[in-house]
């Protein structure tokens, strides 16, 4: 099998921007969301349809980018 129906989109997540990557496999969707400037996966999921994967993985992303702290960088 090979993936199909991939889309690839920026959004903001809890003050971060991410990448949301979403794909088909046979019948399943799978959703990743990934940093935009490192690059590093930290959210995915897998539903019968790309609304529930990305539902998942969004709600998940916002729980782990919540706890994370941000350091204002003074030049």
């Amino acid at each position: 099998m090979k993936a199909e129906d991939y889309s690839r989109r920026q959004i903001d997540v809890a003050g971060w921007t991410v990448w949301v990557e979403t794909y088909r496999v046979g019948e399943m969707y799978y959703c990743t969301i990934s940093n935009t400037e490192a690059g590093a996966r930290f959210a995915r999921a897998e539903g019968r349809n790309r609304e529930r994967a990305e539902e998942t993985a969004i709600e998940k992303a916002s729980r782990y980018l919540a706890l994370t702290r941000k350091f204002k960088i003074e030049e």
